[in-house]
């Protein structure tokens, strides 16, 4: 039975992030299989990154990190609730157990995200085509209020709204993935809200908390994004986003979200013992890489996205 008519955008993050994982994400985006990237101003190979983009056309967003290696902004220059004694960014579990009990400073954010955007400006010579969060900072409870008035102060309409119909019964999830990505799903839902009031848009579905690494597949990712079509009527033409992170593994002592020995410890991609790239938590890649390789002709950020709200 023939279902809606899907606009598919797929995204891949963590640009910057190390010279051999922007190689493969601008062969995917050649290939038509990746329709845009998010960028990593604080990465190590952001510069490189960002000259690639502009040679190749890459329609290019910020990929705001507010949990990893050290800040661009006013942050870097003392004490900063948004880092450690050490200053570094508080990480993935910690950055969110900061904003829970109330130890991170909101006009902090502010700053930072602000000044990743002009670093972006810096890097690609204008505007993102959208922001979304590393790891998902942009929809925790007061960051996303904050995340929405920086975007409509910088003329940003696009962002990312991952609500993953179904997340919490895919049984091939972990019990602290699924957690994680149940957590993150109701943060965003409760991020509608703002996110409306300040007149962002998303697409109308979302798929890529259950995909990460080796849990993307063809059949998995058909899968997700037909569960979240359930209900829409045959005919109706709507917008998707494929959350991916394709790439090669890095060689050390390359990649990171900054260049110094101590922060490569913490968030370098290197290789796992069967030569699988891994980010800090030990996320392995490769399978996203092969998956990415499949798809052909998704669409674009620029012109198909509406306010699912």
């Amino acid at each position: 039975m023939a279902g809606p008519r899907v606009r598919l955008v797929v995204t891949a993050d963590d640009f910057g992030y190390c010279p051999r994982r922007d190689e493969g994400i601008v062969e995917a985006f050649l290939a038509g299989a990746v329709t845009s990237v998010s960028l990593l101003v604080n990465g190590a190979a952001a510069e490189s990154a960002a000259d690639l983009a502009r040679r190749h056309k890459i329609p290019t967003g910020l990929h705001a990190n507010l949990s990893e290696g050290r800040p661009v902004g006013p942050a870097r220059l003392g004490d900063s609730s948004l880092l450690s004694p050490e200053g570094f960014f508080l990480g993935k579990m910690g950055f969110r157990e900061a904003v829970a009990t109330g130890g991170v400073a909101l006009p902090q954010v502010r700053e930072e995200l602000e000044a990743q955007l002009i670093r972006f400006r810096e890097l690609l010579g204008g505007d993102p085509t959208h922001v979304d969060g590393h790891q998902h900072v942009h929809v925790l409870p007061g960051v996303c209020q904050v995340f929405a008035e920086v975007l409509q102060a910088n003329g940003v309409r696009f962002t990312r709204l991952p609500v993953e119909r179904g997340v919490g019964d895919r049984a091939w999830l972990e019990a602290p993935a699924r957690a994680f990505a149940c957590s993150v799903e109701r943060d965003a839902l409760a991020a509608v809200a703002p996110f409306s009031r300040y007149g962002l848009w998303w697409t109308d579905a979302f798929v890529g908390l259950s995909t990460c690494g080796r849990h993307m597949s063809v059949h998995r990712v058909s899968g997700a994004l037909a569960r979240a079509l359930e209900g829409i009527p045959t005919g109706h033409t709507l917008t998707a986003e494929l959350m991916a992170h394709p790439g090669y593994p890095s060689v050390p002592p390359a990649g990171g979200c900054e260049t110094d020995v101590e922060t490569l410890a913490r968030c370098s991609c290197l290789p796992g013992p069967t030569g699988v790239s891994r980010t800090c938590p030990g996320v392995p890649r490769t399978e996203e890489a092969k998956f990415i390789a499949t798809l052909q002709g998704p669409c674009t950020w620029t012109t198909k996205q509406r306010s699912a709200a």
